[in-house]
């Protein structure tokens, strides 16, 4: 028997450096399998497309994504080209003498990675006898009117008969990894197991089949996790078939992993497996040459969204723009789950709180939420086309006065301010003052939506009664479509609104990771997330002060609705009593955490999963060190020192506080010298330990 080779954990910039050739990359195939591959359904989607840079960099040409082939998709995402490795080449060509299309090229993103795409119109002739085999193996039974769990049967089915094909070629090496992303990609897996493929197989949950279902059905989930009949809940849902799916695929797979820490909980209880690994979401993370340059991108996009203030509340204007904050929460309308229920009550209080303490401050609050509608309202419309009309009425006006007063300068003349402007001018701006009187309060929407009397956000904007009265300090605004640049309301896209907004909110109940707090942390853009996300428990886990940079972290877990309520509206109050001045430092902290969240950091994770795939399935060949393991001792940002050691954090219990506090923290505040320590931080804990000088390094270990 040959002697197993040692792998361990350590690596420059995030990617490997191969030692031993007998166990470099050539020597191994990376296969990742997603129904979401060149396929945007959901989050799963971004995992992927994001994280491919990095795996490619890794990997190279012996990395490959499979995914099913829809023609839309491939037109526009995927440039055909011949597959560089014969072995893959040669599977193809069996596949398709057997009659089943299978389509290859590059996917048009970042890394530009190879995709296999399988047809599975091409391939449904199979489904019954496909179905039967996959009954054989696992006694799950499929239902024919569940198109979804049909296509999981054939595009697994081609799955592992591709991996057989290609294994059947290879007498030692090169070893092949699959990596499988939720259920609908596990019938691959399940099989390749019971076929006892020679293949190192992963599988990831990003969230439980179950675990979503019982949280949209508003049930104490977390605290029940241990109590759940899951057999009967499966079953009374109609997705016992999905879930048999789902929990057949972890326990098949050579490693388990989930997203987050709370996921891992939640799938121990749902799932009867410890995820042996968890892989944190990340993103591609791009720094600008100018370390403030996100500051400056947050002035222009704040301005446009002015502008869009501006006509909306026209005729109610009358709170000042330059003290007005916005906030808001987006992603799929799930009321419950994404915590929109919570925020509007957190929305009441935090305007009672407002207006009893007579600030000057208003808070804008934005719900984008995609909802089905009919059109634009009118009314927002209208709004718009009378900004513009004002817009141009003081262009028009501006530009008379203008000339009047170069050539009364040019003469060497003071002229007289009283008539300098004519009788027409001071028609057309009353004219134009009148045009913006209103008799209706701002409207709540910017749509017409379709049973608006059932509409859970607008209920609940009638049961607490923000309706944009002039005396109300917070204002709220539901855009029940997604952000584009082509708008005629408010032409931004996602990115820019999210860069042009203070504070993005998401009180979430069930969120197996959050990549809408994650995307504002890259951005520079304080948020609000909860312990129950798991963007929000790697927070608390890696950041000793999250608030203190920007990450406010509400505790939805172990306190009453009513007392995390609180919370979060103490934290909403808080960030408004914060000067101008505080809010560029916290942005300037939020922005730091970004490299927390790059995939040079947290690809370490998945290299880790196929490590240990490697060294479950060919343990003659791979073997894994028992330092291997992730740590994560120091792998924590310190509380600022400019922060004081105190409870407030950043922000101020009460809304009076000394001018003496904010000159004292200008004191204390050195952005560079903060910025380094915080760069050294993210680094600290990827050092697993020195090697002795002249020891060789063993495969796996990669140079720091």
């Amino acid at each position: 028997m040959p002697l197993a080779r040692s792998l361990s954990m350590t690596s420059l910039n995030g990617l490997p450096q191969w030692e031993d050739e007998d166990l470099s990359v050539e020597n191994l195939l990376l296969f990742e399998v997603s129904w979401e591959v060149t396929n945007k359904v959901g989050g799963i989607y971004t995992v992927i497309q994001t994280k491919a840079r990095t795996t490619a960099d890794e990997w190279g040409e012996n990395y490959f994504l499979v995914g099913p082939y829809f023609e839309h998709n491939v037109k526009t995402q995927v440039e055909a080209c011949e597959p560089p490795n014969p072995a893959v080449k040669k599977a193809m060509d069996t596949m398709k003498s057997q009659g089943c299309q299978v389509f290859f090229g590059r996917w048009l993103i970042e890394g530009s990675p190879y995709v296999l795409l399988f047809d599975i119109g091409s391939a449904a002739w199979n489904l019954d006898r496909w179905k039967g085999e996959f009954w054989d193996v696992s006694n799950i039974g499929i239902p024919f009117h569940d198109r979804e769990a049909n296509d999981a049967v054939i595009f697994g089915s081609l799955t592992a008969c591709f991996l057989k094909e290609l294994s059947c070629q290879f007498d030692d090496k090169p070893n092949i990894i699959a990596h499988f992303h939720e259920w609908q990609a596990g019938v691959g897996l399940i099989l390749s197991r019971s076929q006892k493929l020679p293949v190192a197989t992963i599988f990831t949950t990003h969230a439980t089949l179950l675990g979503r279902y019982l949280c949209a059905a508003s049930i104490d989930f977390y605290n029940n996790l241990d109590q759940f009949d899951i057999d009967k809940e499966a079953g009374e849902r109609q997705i016992y078939h999905r879930y048999c799916m789902e929990r057949a695929s972890v326990h098949c797979a050579h490693v388990f992993t989930t997203v987050s820490q709370i996921t891992a909980i939640e799938a121990e209880h749902m799932l009867k497996r410890n995820p042996d690994v968890v892989t944190p979401n990340g993103l591609n993370i791009k720094k600008f040459s100018a370390m403030h340059e996100f500051q400056n991108l947050h002035s222009m996009y704040k301005a446009r969204i002015q502008e869009f203030i501006r006509g909306h509340f026209y005729g109610h204007l009358d709170f000042s723009l330059e003290k007005t904050l916005f906030f808001f929460i987006a992603g799929r309308y799930e009321f419950s789950n994404k915590g929109a229920d919570m925020f509007l009550e957190a929305l009441s209080r935090l305007n009672f709180l407002l207006r009893v303490h007579k600030t000057d401050v208003t808070v804008v609050v934005f719900f984008i939420m995609p909802a089905k509608t009919n059109n634009f309202n009118v009314e927002t419309l209208k709004g718009q086309a009378v900004r513009k009309q004002l817009w141009d009425t003081a262009q028009s006006v501006k530009e008379k006065f203008g000339k009047k007063l170069y050539n009364a300068l040019l003469k060497g003349e003071i002229p007289d301010l009283n008539k300098i402007l004519d009788r027409d001018d001071i028609t057309i701006m009353k004219r134009a003052i009148f045009s913006t009187q209103r008799h209706c309060l701002p409207p709540v929407t910017t749509h017409n939506m379709i049973d608006d009397g059932n509409d859970p956000i607008l209920n609940t904007i009638r049961r607490i009664g923000l309706f944009n009265n002039r005396t109300d300090r917070v204002k709220v605004i539901l855009h029940p479509e997604f952000l584009s640049s082509t708008s005629p309301l408010l032409p931004l896209d996602y990115e820019e609104f999210v860069r042009g907004c203070h504070l993005g909110v998401f009180p979430s109940y069930y969120e197996p990771w959050g990549y809408t707090p994650a995307e504002c942390t890259v951005m520079g853009i304080p948020s609000v997330t909860t312990n129950l996300s798991g963007f929000g428990c790697f927070m608390q886990e890696h950041v000793a002060d999250p608030a203190a940079y920007g990450i406010y972290i509400v505790d939805r877990r172990f306190r009453s609705p009513d007392e995390s309520c609180n919370q979060l509206t103490q934290f909403l109050y808080g960030f408004c009593q914060q000067s101008r001045r505080q809010r560029i430092i916290q942005r300037n902290r939020t922005e730091r955490l970004s490299d927390l969240l790059d995939w040079r950091y947290l690809g370490r994770y998945y290299m880790h999963a196929r490590h240990l795939a490697l060294s479950r399935t060919f343990p003659d060949k791979f073997e894994m060190e028992p330092s291997a393991p992730l740590k994560t001792e120091g792998f924590r940002y310190p509380r600022p020192s400019s922060v004081p050691p105190s409870p407030s954090v950043s922000q101020h219990s009460s809304p009076h506080h000394s001018e003496g506090e904010d000159e004292d923290e200008d004191e204390r505040y050195d952005e560079d010298e903060e910025a380094k320590r915080d760069r050294q931080n993210i680094k600290s804990p990827f050092s697993l330990g020195v090697l002795p000088q002249g020891k060789k390094k063993q495969h796996g270990e990669y140079r720091n």
